[in-house]
């Protein structure tokens, strides 16, 4: 069962070849379910989703036309390299979806459609359990909170009292101007103590800065930059 389905003869074999890019399309579609429920929460790109199911197909059919085993060593090594525009705009989580399918397809490209679907259940389980469980998470609970101020205003001792009443931790990340330079937009990581007390905590809030915008939001993967140890 851990043998490759191809002879060690140097002539294609047309029938397992198209059976090993079958079975890659089949693992990378199940790669893209993966992905897609481990991001049911914030969401994903359908691009994305199609990239994953169609790499292993692509990196296996590769596989199946080079041959030698320098040209396969070449070509993987040009294949990862690629990468590498993929993983500017993205994160680490995707980095390693997509890697994951790459693997996959080149296990299926040199013939081990049964260790390939081993491989592929064991990583896409172990995948699912770190993303939808609460594992190395330091930012459960972490808010992102912005708040507008006008120019007289203290902000470093204004919002002092309402921090200290309403939240466990909190973290200055970033201090710009707005409205032509009369105003100032303040980001912070907040923890609430009871996030029942959301709406008192913005309230609060809003007496302090004389009722201008105060944003709460949940603190998602795409604001890698303001990670923190909270």
């Amino acid at each position: 069962m851990t043998e490759s389905i191809f002879s060690t003869t140097s002539e294609f074999d047309v029938a397992n070849g198209i059976i090993a890019v079958a079975a890659a399309l089949i693992y990378g579609f199940l790669i893209g379910l993966m992905y897609m429920r481990s991001c049911r929460k914030r969401g994903y790109s359908k691009n994305f989703i199609i990239g994953l199911i169609i790499i292993p197909a692509v990196v296996a059919g590769v596989i199946l036309m080079i041959g030698s085993d320098i040209a396969k060593a070449l070509s993987m090594g040009g294949a990862f390299a690629l990468v590498r525009f993929r993983s500017a705009p993205g994160s680490a989580k995707d980095i390693s979806a997509v890697f994951f399918g790459m693997a996959v397809g080149l296990a299926c490209g040199l013939g081990y459609l049964f260790f390939a679907g081993i491989f592929a259940l064991l990583i896409a389980v172990v995948f699912l359990v770190i993303s939808l469980t609460p594992f190395a998470d330091t930012r459960s609970g972490v808010r992102l909170l912005k708040v507008t101020c006008p120019d007289d205003l203290n902000y470093s001792e204004a919002f002092e009292s309402v921090f200290t009443t309403y939240t466990k931790n909190v973290e200055l990340k970033k201090v710009r101007t707005t409205h032509m330079g009369t105003m100032f937009e303040n980001t912070y990581t907040v923890k609430l103590k009871d996030s029942a007390q959301e709406k008192k905590f913005i309230d609060a809030l809003r007496t302090r800065n004389g009722n201008l915008p105060v944003v709460l939001s949940d603190l998602d993967d795409s604001t890698e930059s303001l990670n923190s140890n909270l």
